[in-house]
């Protein structure tokens, strides 16, 4: 049964999509319920600069300490840059070879979590992590509402990617992150049991 919902709330996301459809964009719980990790793209398939900006524009809106603002993308739409992230996150590279855009995201140390350039916590630049995290969050919910998939990878190589994409050494390399259309409905994943997880008191 939660298969049979999880393929009607695909088919929503997708006509959703459509230019001139018609089709009411999908809700904020059925883009929770349809995102999951992609490790499988559809190849032959590209995604616009144009959507990307709106993709992007949404990442903005996510909170962040005294809204520093810390997190930056670096997009790498195809070419010898995409090319060369794939060669720098290990074994995914397999996984999202098809993926038409790959994003490195990264973070400003020494903004958020910092006042007048000290750390008003031992938290520290886990600050800008956090708030990274955030950011990611609502590229991902946004990309799923567009009907695009996303792959949040941790394994990568965080030096080489730097000289790739001329990373500021202030800037904290995070994940990469791959965008694109899923070839394959993947698992829905089980969920500990919410009393694992929330104590309500």
């Amino acid at each position: 049964m939660r298969y049979r919902i999880s393929l009607c709330l695909l088919a929503a996301l997708l006509l959703a999509g459509c230019a001139g459809s018609g089709v009411k964009a999908p809700t904020l719980d059925e883009v929770f319920a349809s995102r999951r990790s992609i490790r499988a793209y559809e190849a032959g398939k590209t995604i616009s600069e144009a959507e990307l900006r709106e993709l992007f524009i949404a990442t903005q809106n996510a909170p962040s300490w005294a809204n520093q603002q810390p997190s930056k993308y670096y997009v790498a739409m195809g070419g010898e840059k995409r090319d060369a992230v794939l060669e720098l996150i290990g074994g995914n590279k397999e996984r999202v070879i098809n993926a038409p855009v790959l994003i490195v995201s990264t973070f400003e140390k020494g903004k958020s979590g910092f006042f007048r350039g000290k750390a008003v916590d031992a938290t520290g630049n886990l600050w800008g992590a956090y708030d990274n995290g955030l950011s990611n969050a609502y590229l991902v919910l946004k990309a799923r509402a567009m009907g695009f998939d996303t792959l949040i990878m941790g394994m990568r190589y965080a030096d080489e990617l730097r000289a790739v994409f001329d990373i500021p050494e202030d800037e904290e390399v995070m994940a990469v992150i791959a965008l694109g259309y899923r070839a394959q409905e993947p698992r829905i994943p089980t969920h500990r049991p919410l009393e694992e997880v929330v104590k309500f008191y």
